[in-house]
């Protein structure tokens, strides 16, 4: 091997890395549960460990899956979208659990928000 490349950087390990780390995240933050992720994914539990460490390289397939699973793009998970859209991650949450709703309840759900924007516009005019 040439000595150039004895210690260059493996990149995919990095990018696997990189992927489980994002993954996990994700994961954690919609409180699902690697069992729960690898049943919808269809892979066994263990390998949902060693993906999330970067053991284990996704395939096309099974990353489509963690992207519907997980409720993001999956340009998301590839790194080709910026993570931050200039929501805060409450707002983000919100509209993930909106995304989840009857069209009855986001029709409530909106009318509710149209409610508390007034009542915040009206105690700033009383100020």
């Amino acid at each position: 091997m040439p000595a150039s490349r004895q210690h260059a950087p493996d990149t995919s390990t990095a990018e696997r890395t990189r992927l489980g780390e994002i993954l996990r995240q994700s994961r954690e933050y919609l409180a699902l549960s690697q069992e729960e992720v690898a049943k919808a994914v269809g892979i066994p539990r263990a390998a949902i460990s060693l993906i999330e460490s970067g053991q284990r390289r996704v395939d096309t397939v099974e990353l489509k899956k963690f992207a519907a699973i997980l409720q993001r793009p999956v340009t998301y998970f590839t790194g080709d979208e910026p993570k931050d859209v200039g929501l805060p991650s409450e707002v983000e949450h919100l509209a993930r659990a909106a995304a989840n709703l009857s069209a009855k309840d986001r029709e409530e759900l909106a009318r509710f928000a149209e409610f508390l924007q007034s009542r915040a516009g009206e105690e700033r005019k009383s100020k």
